[in-house]
Order: C-alpha cells, then sequence, then structure tokens
C-alpha cells in the first residue's frame, strides 16, 4: 500500500487509524495511504509533508 508523510495542523493531535490513543503532532509520520488519513487530509486535520533529504555528514 503507498504511503504519505504527514504532520498534524498547528495545534492539533490526530489519533492515529489503528491506535486510537497514539496521536500524531507536529513531528512528521509515514502513514498508509488510507481512506482515513485523506479524509484527514482534505478536513485540514492533517498535512502532507515532503520527506525530508538525510543531510551530509557535516552540513549544517
Amino acid at each position: 500500500m503507498p504511503t504519505l508523510y504527514v504532520k498534524a495542523a498547528p495545534g492539533l493531535r490526530v489519533p492515529m487509524e489503528d491506535k486510537a490513543r497514539r496521536h500524531i503532532g507536529d513531528t512528521p509520520v509515514t502513514v498508509p495511504e488510507s481512506a482515513y488519513y485523506l479524509r484527514c487530509i482534505e478536513y485540514g486535520d492533517l498535512i502532507r509533508v515532503s520527506p525530508e533529504a538525510p543531510k551530509a555528514k557535516g552540513a549544517k
């Protein structure tokens, strides 16, 4: 299944689809591209972000 890289909109915590006691906050996470997460994006509760490329050693 394809995946999405998302974080919660400012000031929100969004429950994980299969773990209601765990939440998505302001730290980006990878989640499956399911109807639940796509709906959260559509409602504005989650924001899609692009994964950051790893920094080279010594880069600031």
